[in-house]
């Protein structure tokens, strides 16, 4: 598995509305990009610093992986994500090593991403994300 670089950190928070003003006013990033991943029930705003991205997540369902991690832990970083050429491979690799996966297989995320997870059981206690452009 090849990484590139750091795709992003997520973090959870319960309204992107009231940490824009953090983000944006005190940090000065500007958000570029807010979508909706109806799928994976959540909203997603990002800011550029660098190569890097900050994901914020806010729930769009009570049911939603976010709601229960906010609901469990708190806002807070909730993920690290790798650039990586193909996460089909890179999940077949990392299952060979060991790692437990949460996807098996990739699937589409925000910004037309390949996304994939891996289980924090496996990764020391971080939940980590596999990510590609497919249109790179």
């Amino acid at each position: 598995m090849n990484i590139s670089h750091i795709e992003h950190l997520g973090i959870a928070v319960k309204s992107i509305e009231e940490q824009l003003p953090y983000y944006e006013g005190v940090l000065g990033l500007k958000c570029y990009n807010i979508e909706v991943v109806e799928d994976q029930k959540v909203k997603t705003a990002f800011f550029k610093v660098g190569q890097t991205k900050i994901e914020l997540l806010e729930p769009t369902s009570p049911e939603s992986t976010i709601a229960k991690f906010i609901e469990k832990k708190g806002e807070g970083i909730h993920h690290i994500a790798f650039s990586v050429d193909g996460v089909a491979n890179a999940l077949a690799e990392m299952e060979a090593k060991g790692v437990q996966l949460i996807d098996k297989a990739p699937r589409g995320g925000a910004e037309g991403l390949n996304i994939a997870f891996l289980h924090p059981k496996s990764t020391g206690s971080v939940l980590t994300e596999l990510c590609e452009n497919p249109n790179k």
